[in-house]
């Protein structure tokens, strides 16, 4: 199949690269306006009871949360009595109160409730509703209704909801630009260095562009459709740029090698697709399918990121496997043009393919002690796993945006400066009932723990809606739990109770994510068993790969854990300790799994093409690692500057994400792929590559090979050293 798609492509190599350059310019003019077009938020479920009951609210009341706060602070030593204050903050907000965009205006002027003035008296808020019914529809009413916020003479901030997600946005788009612009000109410098080349350089980066870009024309098209989260445009970046070039280094660094064997420009095509051309969609299929587990979760947030960064992976792989072998065959010999003067432009990115290298040393060194580099490394991985076993976890609040950030600023004074700031708010209706019901429950909520106040906001005939304040903030444990036994508390005869609040979202959250969690597993495992069984014919290593990969990923949830919630980092990165996202690290987990299966496919399927040709053990692993060594970790530094460069923005989670990840990938990259894989594949011996009698039938029919031999042959047991032989593409 692979050798059939590779004369394929050099016969329309012209019209695969015409069709890549219309994708390319097409992408930079429509599809870069993805984000436009994408949702924000998304990180609780639609479905959710708390989610019900801001429903049921709703269409009893009209919408009660404040799409908009406006904090007015009288300028020098004035007050919010003063006359000529008052006059004018009151004049701008019966102004906008008749706008058509705004539902309700709620202010110290319309209510004399003392919780609108601050304690120092030189400061008040209002709060605004806005008549969308959609997200979308209030995004642009905040865009027309904050120009009308300003009061002459008077401090004006903005905050609340619309404000917090149009800043949100900008810094996410900002932190974007700026890891663009920090990694591009690292990238190529390292392209040069690795390549030894300038031709050979910019492949990588020309797929990985023609990846990004076609990544957000089909993620554009599926906003036509669906809802996807604006967080799909850093996802899409990272991983598409991350696979593209991680693909495209794998593709090149063979045909070079074939170049240099001999071959000509379609040979070298050919056994390039029939080699790494088959590991890359094994590794892309594997990572697709991982990512695509994300949509078991019912969070919007996850569902868009899936969504955006399956286009980008297919995409990558269509491009690696279609458009960069094009490129190769136009160019032939002349992609080693323009190399770099002196031992740089001796660098080859693929080593020599025997045990006498580097990476052959390495892997000889460690299989000469297995056990002892297998338990040392495994200490070192459960130390720097420890810190997430006290993890604790929070949703996204003001805390995400950098200190000084207006809408920060407003919801960070309102808790310091006003009565009852700190408070959690928690709104509980009592359906039914009328007024009696009503007051028997709030009796009921005001003895429970952590209540400070019940107060009645509106009523109608039959229904009550109370506001529960909590001493423990808006999603404190404390609050959290308050909101669950509010959830669970027993209504009269009669009488339905609905629970809204930060809190009660939050509850919903963890608990969609602990109740998708096994089977999120369960697919993603599941997948990878399945896949690399299909790669490399034995029971054996899809089960290792699984536990390697589960390595790596603790390190990283350790080291997530204890730069952000700790906050051993928050000075360096600058961002506010906090607890961690829960949603984030589901995100880490799916995509640090399917990465991380990525380099075990480039290693093993080096290992297993020697193995088919030696039945060595401890040869085949000394050369697949001589062959692949150079690869992985060049790969591996490559996606690290593309991730690590989004710890540069603004918004502390993808700050997060980009942390863990780039722990995770430098790991696996090294302890896991260059010491316990060896280490434990010289300990299992032949038994690596073992399979019962009908999997081994299965294989040898049905299994993805780098080569055309006889089915039977392929998938003969081997115990010991060569008893089989095959012919080798290479």
């Amino acid at each position: 199949m692979f050798a059939r798609l590779g004369e394929l492509v050099v016969r329309m190599r012209w019209l695969v690269i015409a069709l890549a350059i219309g994708v390319v310019a097409f992408g930079a003019v429509w599809g870069t306006r993805a984000v436009d077009s994408l949702s924000d938020g998304g990180f609780y479920p639609t479905n959710g009871p708390s989610a019900k009951a801001d429903h049921r609210i709703e269409q009893e009341f009209g919408r009660q949360s404040a799409d908009v706060v406006v904090l007015y602070a009288a300028a020098g030593r004035g007050t919010v009595a003063d006359p000529e204050f008052t006059r004018r903050v009151s004049h701008t907000l019966t102004e906008l109160a008749d706008r058509p965009e705004v539902a309700e205006v709620r202010s110290y002027f319309t209510t004399k409730a003392p919780a609108f003035v601050s304690e120092d008296g030189q400061s008040t808020f209002a709060t605004i509703s806005l008549t969308g019914t959609d997200e979308k529809t209030r995004t642009d009413q905040y865009e027309k209704v904050k120009r009308a916020l300003p009061v002459p003479d008077t401090t004006t901030l903005v905050g609340g909801r619309e404000a917090a997600l149009a800043e949100f946005n900008e810094k996410t788009e900002e932190g974007l630009l700026t890891a663009e612009i920090i990694a591009t000109p690292v990238l190529t410098i390292l392209m040069l260095i690795i390549f030894g080349g300038v031709v050979a350089a910019c492949m990588p980066l020309v797929i990985g562009v023609l990846a990004v870009l076609g990544g957000f024309v089909i993620t554009r098209l599926l906003t036509y459709a669906l809802d996807v989260s604006v967080f799909a445009i850093n996802v899409i970046t990272i991983i598409g740029l991350g696979l593209a070039i991680d693909y495209s280094l794998f593709i090149i660094s063979r045909f070079r090698e074939e170049m240099r064997a001999g071959a000509d420009e379609r040979t070298a095509i050919v056994r390039t697709m029939s080699t790494a051309g088959r590991t890359v969609l094994v590794s892309g299929s594997t990572v697709l399918l991982a990512l695509s587990g994300l949509l078991i979760i019912p969070l919007p947030f996850l569902h868009g990121i899936a969504l955006g960064g399956g286009a980008a992976i297919g995409v990558a792989v269509v491009s690696a496997l279609v458009v960069l072998p094009a490129v190769l065959a136009v160019l032939g010999k002349r992609v080693d043009a323009l190399r770099m003067p002196g031992r740089l432009g001796a660098r080859r990115t693929a080593p020599d393919g025997d045990e006498h290298g580097v990476w052959g040393r390495v892997g000889s060194a460690v299989m000469r002690r297995p056990v002892a580099y297998l338990v040392g490394v495994l200490a070192v991985l459960t130390v720097a796993a420890a810190p997430f076993l006290h993890a604790t976890f929070e949703t996204v609040d003001e805390r995400v945006l950098p200190v000084g950030t207006e809408s920060r600023v407003v919801s960070e004074r309102l808790k310091e400066e006003f009565p009852g700031g700190s408070d959690g708010t928690l709104l509980l209706m009592v359906d039914g009932g009328g007024r009696d019901a009503a007051r028997a429950v709030g009796t009921t909520v005001q003895d429970m723990d952590h209540v400070v106040s019940v107060t009645p906001v509106v009523a109608h005939a039959d229904a009550t809606l109370l506001q529960v304040r909590s001493s423990d903030g808006e999603q404190g444990p404390g609050t959290r739990e308050l909101a669950e036994d509010l959830t669970g508390l027993a209504a009269p005869d009669g009488v339905t109770l609905h629970v809204s609040g930060l809190a009660a979202q939050v509850n919903d959250q963890m608990e969609v994510i602990a109740d998708g969690l096994p089977l999120l597993a369960l697919v993603v495992v599941g997948v990878t068993l399945v896949m690399l069984f299909f790669a490399f014919g034995s029971v054996l290593m899809p089960i290792k790969a699984v536990l390697m990969n589960l390595v790596s990923i603790g390190a990283a949830f350790g080291a997530v854990v204890w730069s952000f919630q700790d906050g051993h980092l928050a000075g360096v990165l600058g961002f506010t300790e906090r607890p961690v996202e829960a949603s984030n690290l589901v995100l880490i987990l799916v995509l640090l799994f399917g990465l991380a299966t990525d380099y075990e496919v480039f290693l093993l399927s080096r290992v297993r093409e020697e193995w088919d040709e030696s039945g060595d053990n401890t040869r085949s692993v000394v050369v697949g690692l001589q062959r692949t060594g150079g690869i992985i970790t060049s790969a591996a530094l490559l996606l690290i500057v593309v991730v690590a460069a989004f710890t540069t923005g603004g918004v502390s989670f993808l700050k997060l994400i980009g942390i863990g990840m780039t722990v995770a990938i430098f790991v696996d990259a090294t302890l896991v792929r260059m010491v316990l894989v060896p280490a434990t594949m010289k300990i299992l011996g032949g038994a690596n590559w073992w399979a019962p009698g009908p999997l081994r039938r299965f294989y040898a029919r049905y299994g993805i090979r780098e080569n055309d031999a006889p089915a039977a042959r392929v998938g003969e047991q081997r115990t010991g050293t060569a008893d089989v032989t095959h012919e080798s593409v290479v």
